[in-house]
């Protein structure tokens, strides 16, 4: 990168412009006296010759060389590293078809449970730029979106590709403890946790949730639940015998006993998000409880520029003061 390091000197170079104008009205100091210019007066109105433009132009330009050394341009190359913080997170997001009630809303709209949850766990991912952060999604079971990385551009991009319907419907809670526990039980890190959302009950899998919080507990893996959706009832778009899609309201159904047990079990909290903003504030709140400390080392060397723009102005002015100490010094 190319910068200035001292770049309040680069301000002396608006003042040539007018040092220029007051040298020029001023003029060279009278040789020979007369005692009228009555005479002189036409010789007065001729423009200045070639060689004393050019002897004033080499001076600016020779001022303009030496204060631009002065503000010590530079060429900086460096590097930043960023050391990874110790936690690992995966994050285990339900993508059953029940996760397409809009009983949820993005930037003032009305969006399904799986939007606003995007939406609300990219800003997590933000929060938390030094944690390796790993995705499950599951429906009638689990599947793999992203292993744990340190490229959150990428894991963004896999989090847009999720969409409901891409397995077989249903709820597997805990066979996605269990997949989401495996995915961290050989790492090394000196934190690891779960975060699972979910707007339903088990209904799927192979796994029983609890057996999978023992499991998660023994490797000393917490595991964060929450549950989504209205309380009571929630629109969901239903397709009619003409392949219209229209709203209908439908019970939710979350069964928030066994994701109290789960998280309980393994250290974390359940919590219940009814809306966009509620399930924001859980997000934030996980990641209050999960602080992590940045370390970063940052590495930098300068190549200074100075001598290519002071070599050139002293040469400049050498070849002007040169120039006025020979028959230009009597042109104007």
């Amino acid at each position: 990168m190319f910068h200035f390091s001292h770049p309040v000197f680069l301000w002396l170079l608006l003042l040539l412009p007018l040092a220029a104008l007051l040298k020029g009205k001023r003029g060279q100091v009278a040789a020979v006296r007369i005692p009228s210019v009555e005479n002189t007066r036409s010789g007065g109105k001729r423009p200045k010759s070639t060689p004393g433009r050019i002897l004033k132009s080499l001076e600016m330009l020779a001022l303009a060389s030496l204060i631009i050394a002065l503000a010590r341009p530079q060429f900086v190359r460096g590097n930043t590293e960023v050391e990874a913080s110790g936690v690992d997170i995966l994050l285990s997001i339900d993508v059953s078809g029940s996760m397409e009630a809009m009983d949820f809303a993005v930037d003032g709209e009305r969006a399904n449970r799986l939007e606003a949850v995007k939406n609300v766990v990219k800003d997590f991912i933000k929060e938390r730029p030094n944690d390796r952060i790993g995705l499950v999604a599951f429906a009638g079971r689990p599947y793999l979106v992203s292993p744990l990385t340190l490229d959150h551009d990428w894991l963004e991009k896999r989090l847009d590709s999720i969409n409901i319907g891409q397995v077989e419907d249903g709820t597997a809670i805990g066979s996605a403890i269990a997949s989401s526990v495996n995915h961290l039980r050989d790492q090394d890190a000196k934190s690891r946790m779960v975060v699972l959302l979910t707007d339903g009950m088990n209904n799927s899998g192979k796994a029983n949730p609890l057996t999978a919080a023992e499991a998660a507990k023994a490797l000393g893996i917490k595991v964060y639940t929450i549950g989504a959706g209205t309380r009571g009832e929630a629109p969901i778009p239903m397709k009619d015998a003409f392949g219209r899609t229209q709203m209908r309201m439908a019970k939710v159904d979350i069964d928030e006993a066994t994701l109290t047990d789960v998280a309980k079990a393994t250290g974390g909290r359940y919590f219940r998000a009814t809306d966009t903003d509620s399930l924001g504030n859980i997000y934030d709140e996980i990641n209050q409880l999960e602080t992590t400390t940045r370390t970063m080392k940052r590495y930098q060397n300068a190549d200074e520029l100075f001598a290519w723009a002071l070599v050139p102005g002293l040469a400049l002015l050498g070849v002007a003061m040169g120039l006025g100490e020979t028959v230009w010094r009597r042109l104007p």
